[in-house]
C-alpha cells in the first residue's frame, strides 16, 4: 500500500468519503495525511489552535468546525468544549461523522458545507462564536468555491466571533522555504541526493494556492467589514516551514 504523500494528492469531498469506509487506513490517512505528517503531533496541533481563537477559551459558546474527519483534533476540541459548556456542531460526510464518537454537547450535520446547512442559514446566521476550518480550504478551492464557502463561514459570526482558516498549504511559500539553505539541506535529506530543488517561480499551477489566494482571503474579508490577518504556524508544527492560518474576527 502506498503510504507517501503522492496518495492523497487531489482528494475531493467524495474523495475523503471514500477514505472513511477503507478500513485499511489510519485515522491520519483517512483525513488526507501519511502518518508520518500527523502521528504524535496532534497536540501540538490543537495547542496552536487554542492559542490562536481566543472564543474558545470562552464558556458557553457555539462553535462550528468544517471538515473535521476522524482524527483526534475533533475529540479533543469536542472535550474542550465541554469543559466550557460550550455546544460543538460538526459539519462533514456522513462516513467521516459516522468514525466520531457523540457526545452531549455535539451536534452532527451530514454533507458538504454550505449546502448541509441550507435548511438552517437563518437559524444560525450571526450566531456562531467560532469556526474551524482545519486543513480544509484547500479543497475547497481546488472545486472552485472558495470565496462563497468564506462568505457563508463570515455570515455565521456573531459579534466578536471568529473564523480560523487552518494549515493552508501555500505553494509559493514553499518554495520560498526550499529555496532557502534550511529548505534545501532539508530536500537532501529527504530524497538522499546531493542535489538542490527544482523549483520553478512565476509559474502557472492551477489548482495549487499560493500567496495571491491566501492575500485575498484577506481582501475579501476586511472589504467585507471583518478583521483578518496570516499567522504562522507553530515551529513545532509538522508543516509549518510550507503551511499557515487565516484569522478572521467580526469587530
Amino acid at each position: 500500500m502506498a503510504t507517501d504523500a503522492a496518495r492523497f494528492a487531489h482528494l475531493d469531498f467524495e474523495g475523503f468519503r471514500a477514505l472513511a469506509t477503507d478500513a485499511s487506513l489510519s485515522r491520519h490517512e483517512k483525513v488526507g495525511f501519511p502518518d508520518s505528517y500527523r502521528d504524535g503531533k496532534e497536540d501540538a496541533i490543537f495547542r496552536d489552535v487554542l492559542a490562536k481563537l481566543p472564543t474558545l477559551q470562552q464558556h458557553g459558546r457555539q462553535v462550528l468546525e468544517i471538515g473535521p474527519g476522524c482524527s483526534r483534533l475533533p475529540l479533543m476540541l469536542a472535550a474542550h468544549c465541554a469543559q466550557r459548556d460550550s455546544h460543538v456542531l460538526l459539519v462533514d460526510s456522513a462516513e467521516m461523522l459516522a468514525l466520531l464518537p457523540d457526545a452531549p454537547n455535539v451536534r452532527k450535520i451530514a454533507g458538504a458545507f454550505p449546502q448541509a446547512i441550507a435548511g438552517e442559514v437563518a437559524a444560525l446566521t450571526g450566531r456562531i462564536d467560532t469556526i474551524l476550518a482545519y486543513s480544509v480550504v484547500q479543497y475547497v478551492f481546488a472545486e472552485g468555491n472558495l470565496f462563497g464557502f468564506v462568505d457563508q463561514c463570515l455570515a455565521l459570526l456573531a459579534e466578536g466571533g471568529e473564523l480560523l482558516l487552518g494549515d493552508i498549504p501555500n505553494t509559493t511559500m514553499r518554495k520560498r522555504f526550499f529555496a532557502s539553505t534550511a529548505g534545501e539541506a532539508m530536500h537532501r535529506a529527504h530524497t538522499g541526493r546531493d542535489e538542490k530543488p527544482v523549483l520553478s517561480f512565476n509559474a502557472l499551477e492551477p489548482a495549487q494556492m499560493d500567496d495571491s489566494i491566501v492575500l485575498a482571503l484577506l481582501a475579501r474579508a476586511r472589504a467585507q467589514g471583518f478583521h483578518a490577518w496570516v499567522l504562522p504556524q507553530g515551529a513545532d508544527l509538522p508543516m509549518a516551514n510550507r503551511r499557515e492560518d487565516v484569522l478572521v474576527r467580526r469587530p
